[in-house]
């Protein structure tokens, strides 16, 4: 169900990502560190839990969760959230909540790359991954 997006991903492009992280409220300095990071994401799935690590100089992040499943979540900038994982029409729909707000992560297979699509309010970020 989840097999395309199995493998390591390295970044690639970045657009608008400190602008999406203003908005979510991550601080000033937590920006710039993140902003110059080139993560590594790590996509495994073992039986029905997928778990997606995300790896850099910065930080290391690591969710595992069932699909169509809520769990909690903790943030790289330390956000403690409720997620919701749905896989629909091959696009990965990540749900974050938390004090009211509400942002979505949206991950997906074009072209050979993994494309992440962050989005809260208007403010949309997409950040493209290549196959390591």
């Amino acid at each position: 169900m989840c097999e395309q997006f199995l493998g390591t991903w390295k970044l690639a492009s970045s657009e608008n990502f400190d602008d999406y992280m203003k908005e979510i409220g991550v601080g000033f300095a937590t920006r710039k560190m993140a902003g110059v990071a080139k993560p590594n994401v790590v996509i495994s799935c073992n039986g029905d839990i997928v778990t997606i690590r995300t790896e850099s100089t910065f930080k290391n992040t690591e969710i595992s969760f069932k699909l169509g499943e809520d769990f909690e979540e903790t943030t790289a900038d330390d956000r403690k959230v409720k997620s919701l994982v749905t896989l629909e029409d091959g696009t990965l729909n990540h749900v974050q909540k938390w004090d009211g707000k509400q942002t979505t992560i949206k991950r997906k297979i074009a072209d050979g790359k993994l494309i992440v699509e962050c989005a809260m309010n208007n403010v949309v970020s997409t950040r493209v991954y290549e196959k390591a």
